[in-house]
């Protein structure tokens, strides 16, 4: 049904939701931490965002088939659900196999709660405020990937146990499974046709599509092998002490959550394709000086244009190929969602090439997702 009036009481525990769906983020403190405390390798190490994202491939056009029969809230309470038991199961049995298994759930539970957050929000807010609340849902979302680093690192230093971090955010979701659960919500029932995986994967015969949803897959990959590879990349190639190298992932947070509000605005004005070829040119540039720097002021200068950089891209795919095929939009979603396994895989092969080579070597392999994703953009401004 239409919602005509904002409702706090409805939209307030929905947005929690986009919290819980940025605990995603501390693949990147997992594995910084759990590769010190177990003498992992680069390759071992990256085996925790693969583990976290591969359910993307897995699960998303299932999560939105099963979603379509029990209702939004009630799916996105699973997913909060599964995210509070991944959060918890590495904290009290604390090996590397449960810290896999815990980052499992955690994918699990980020690819439902990424599913069903998003179409819930739409239900609760008036038709003519959508936009502003899907904006101001990715600003919470990247408050909680920024704040993860700085408490995993108030916690080392407060009381000897990074690991709170996962105690305090399980704890966070089971309340927001509680605080969700306890209101009841009207949603909207869409007719038409539904997704399948038929109707899905028959898309990916259109080239523009097949090369819009593999730019998901590696920007996802880009996004999450930063996060995951910055803090050894940055005290290995620049000599950063531990704290201030996972320090700089927050900073690269702020710049995407930053890049988020100025691409909102300068959008309003700017072509969505050329502000696509812009922003994929300056995060090549960006990682290219880092590679060549050794200055630590230019190392948080750079990581925050690189979030700057990353920031749009995922929003400027999306809506380029929905503007291109309106009528597809469920199917394109789908699609786009699977894709976002791309942090399974783009690490995993960052943290292969690592071991064989060096830190600054990885760093190539994000140069090379983002050329694509310029070339990309360069075709989709032609087409």
């Amino acid at each position: 049904m239409e919602t005509n009036k904002l409702r706090y009481s409805h939209l307030l525990p929905v947005l929690m939701s986009f919290f819980v769906m940025s605990f995603v983020d501390l693949v990147g403190i997992g594995v910084d931490r759990v590769s010190k405390d177990m003498d992992l390798n680069a390759t071992m190490g990256q085996l925790i965002p693969s583990a976290a994202f591969l359910w993307f491939l897995l699960l998303s056009v299932p999560t939105g088939i099963i979603q379509a029969r029990i209702g939004k809230r009630h799916m996105l309470n699973i997913g909060m659900g599964i995210t509070a038991l991944g959060m918890l199961l590495p904290f009290f049995v604390y090996s590397f196999e449960t810290v896999l298994a815990g980052f499992a759930l955690l994918g699990i539970g980020n690819t439902i709660v990424q599913v069903s957050a998003n179409p819930l929000l739409v239900d609760v807010v008036p038709g003519n405020r959508v936009s502003s609340f899907m904006s101001f849902s990715q600003f919470i979302k990247a408050i909680g990937s920024m704040i993860g680093a700085p408490l995993a690192a108030l916690f080392a230093i407060q009381f000897g146990d990074w690991k709170l971090i996962f105690l305090v955010f399980g704890i966070v979701s089971i309340l927001s499974v509680l605080w969700l659960g306890a209101v009841k919500i009207d949603e909207r029932v869409v007719e038409g046709q539904k997704v399948t995986f038929a109707t899905a994967f028959k898309l990916l015969g259109n080239s523009f599509i097949f090369l819009m949803v593999l730019s998901i897959f590696v920007v996802v990959g880009v996004d999450v092998g930063f996060n995951s590879n910055s803090g050894q990349f940055l005290i290995k190639h620049f000599g950063m002490e531990e704290v201030a190298a996972e320090s700089g992932r927050s900073v690269y947070f702020f710049g995407r959550m930053l890049g988020t509000f100025l691409g909102a605005i300068l959008l309003t004005r700017l072509s969505p394709r050329k502000f696509f070829v812009w922003t994929s040119i300056l995060g090549i540039i960006a990682l290219l000086i880092i590679l060549f720097s050794h200055a630590h002021f230019m190392a948080w200068i750079l990581v925050f244009i690189i979030g700057l950089a990353v920031a749009n891209i995922w929003p400027l795919v999306f809506s380029i190929t929905v503007e291109k095929y309106p009528t597809r939009t469920n199917e394109i979603s789908g699609l786009m969602m699977m894709a976002i396994c791309g942090g399974a895989v783009i690490p995993l092969l960052m943290g292969w090439v690592t071991d064989l080579s060096s830190a600054a070597a990885g760093i190539w392999v994000l140069i090379g997702c983002m050329v694509y994703l310029l070339g990309v953009a360069v075709y989709s401004l032609r087409r």
